[in-house]
């Protein structure tokens, strides 16, 4: 059994945040025609790991980072039961890595951190033709919620 620590992220790790947020824009990148060509930022990495709102985190292997994620509190919309919500992101496992339960098991670091602060809403965001994250997130107990939609349009 793989002994991974979970932490919060530090400004010294940012230099391997920056490239596993390149490897998510990379695999996300044949989801969404819609993206700008690189080099382009998905998060502002060194604000996030600031703020009092968001948390970072990063689990290590063997003095190695091996994952990332985030989990941030957003206030709902007013006609919601819920006044705030926990939103996850920036969820990264080396390829090396994958297949073991990390996922799941950062999840569970997440949602940890979302209850402490008294919220118990989650939500994510994944690319509908992205099935294999679907099966990830389902199998960690997410249900889909609601489909964004779109079109491209050409002017005359």
């Amino acid at each position: 059994m793989m002994e991974i620590k979970f932490r919060q992220a530090s400004l010294e790790d940012l230099p391997t945040l920056y490239k596993f947020e390149q490897a998510i824009i990379a695999a996300e990148r044949p989801f969404d025609p819609t993206l700008k060509p690189d080099p382009i930022n998905y998060y502002d990495l060194r604000e996030m790991i600031q703020s009092r709102n968001t948390e970072v985190i990063v689990g290590v292997f063997k003095d190695e980072i091996i994952c990332s994620a985030y989990v941030s509190l957003n206030d709902s919309k007013s006609y919601l039961k819920h006044e705030k919500y926990a939103y996850l992101g920036f969820m990264y496992v080396k390829p090396e890595f994958r297949g073991k339960g990390i996922n799941q098991k950062i999840m569970g670091e997440l949602k940890e951190w979302a209850l402490v602060k008294g919220v118990n809403e989650v939500r994510l965001d994944v690319y509908n033709d992205n099935n294999s994250a679907i099966r990830a997130y389902e199998k960690a107990g997410f249900n889909k919620h609601l489909i964004e939609m779109r079109m491209k349009i050409e002017g005359i």
